[in-house]
């Protein structure tokens, strides 16, 4: 088994080598801002408009996943502050540029209420669109259960990208039903105290970082991508803390919002999800779809979890055309029509 995984990570090594690996991902924000939530600190960025005044068009809110930050929308900022959105990013707390707090308030409950601060602090007023990814997904479904008259009234159109509406706890990671079930048995509790010694899982991370790249090329993607991407995912995973890491595992395996969605039924919707994804299956999104028949649909295959910068221009694509159809929307209510399910291939590269 060993000889087995050093082959296949020295193929994916050379693969994405030959991929290239110059790329820089540093975002310079048009505005930095703090927004401070339950006495946590949270780092905001906004990007202004490209070729409109701030106001003349909506506002896109962006929530990255778990173990990430505002980094995965690299692509999509730019798509977006080009097309003439104005954009606001953020970063959840304990991730990222954000503080870190106790770790009873590490909750998708406690996300849903600082996305309300972010937006009552740096979008008062005007129409919103929501974009979130993974866990930013659900901390959008958290805003929409507590918040439910935000969503009513201020937000014409949500992107749901790679997210569940529940039942994370009857997922393998693509493990296997077996060693699956072992991973929900005895990975919190282990993760839980590597959190405690945290100086160990930076050696051992430092030592071994071939290996964190190839689980990360893996697990993260559905195909072939450049080691400059592996790498940027891999820095933002594992610069995350063990206690971050650890203390938010409960509320993603209880999580259970399939019911909220029918709140965002009657605004312009996207799902998207790659069909490879090991760490949250597709079939989520048809869970998710059955309860916003209305949402456009978008499987991509040869995609994994890390959608947004395993093949942006895609996203980038549907990210914008959301917003657009959001603004028409405002200005041209239309009858909705039914979900029409459509595939993307992506040729493997």
């Amino acid at each position: 088994a060993i000889g087995v995984t050093a082959d296949r990570l020295l193929r994916a090594r050379q693969v994405a080598i030959e991929l290239g690996s110059d790329d820089e991902y540093d975002d310079v924000a048009d505005h930095e801002d703090v927004v401070i939530s339950d006495a946590i600190p949270l780092h905001v960025e906004i990007d202004d408009p490209v070729g409109a005044e701030a106001g003349e068009r909506l506002t896109v809110v962006l929530s990255h996943g778990y173990t990430q930050n505002h980094g995965i929308w690299h692509f999509q900022r730019k798509a977006l502050r080009e097309a003439g959105f104005r954009v606001v990013l953020w970063d959840h707390r304990g991730h990222g540029l954000s503080e870190q707090a106790d770790e009873s308030s590490y909750t998708i409950a406690q996300l849903g209420r600082d996305l309300h601060e972010v937006i009552s602090h740096c979008v008062p007023e005007g129409p919103i669109v929501l974009i979130g990814h993974s866990m930013g997904g659900m901390a959008m479904m958290a805003l929409a259960e507590q918040f439910p008259e935000l969503v009513r009234d201020r937000v014409v159109g949500a992107g749901f990208l790679c997210t569940s509406s529940g039942a994370l706890s009857n997922i393998d990671f693509g493990l296997g039903k077996q060693v699956g079930a072992a991973v929900h048995r005895l990975g919190p509790g282990t993760v839980a105290r590597l959190s405690t010694r945290q100086s160990v899982v930076d050696r051992a991370l430092k030592a071994g970082k071939d290996v964190e790249r190839y689980l990360v090329h893996r697990y993260s993607f559905g195909s072939d991508v450049p080691m400059s991407i592996v790498r940027y995912t891999a820095d933002m995973i594992f610069e995350t803390p063990m206690s971050v890491i650890s203390a938010f595992m409960p509320t993603l395996l209880s999580h259970e919002r399939t019911d909220v969605l029918a709140d965002f039924d009657g605004i312009e919707t996207l799902v998207m999800h790659g069909e490879q994804d090991r760490i949250v299956p597709r079939e989520h999104a048809d869970v998710m779809v059955a309860k916003m028949p209305h949402a456009e649909y978008l499987v991509v295959e040869n995609a994994g979890h890390m959608l947004p910068i395993e093949h942006p221009e895609i996203v980038n694509t549907e990210v914008v055309a959301l917003a657009e159809r959001a603004c028409r929307a405002v200005e041209e209510p239309k009858k909705r029509r039914r979900t029409v399910p459509r595939r993307c291939p992506c040729p493997c590269r």
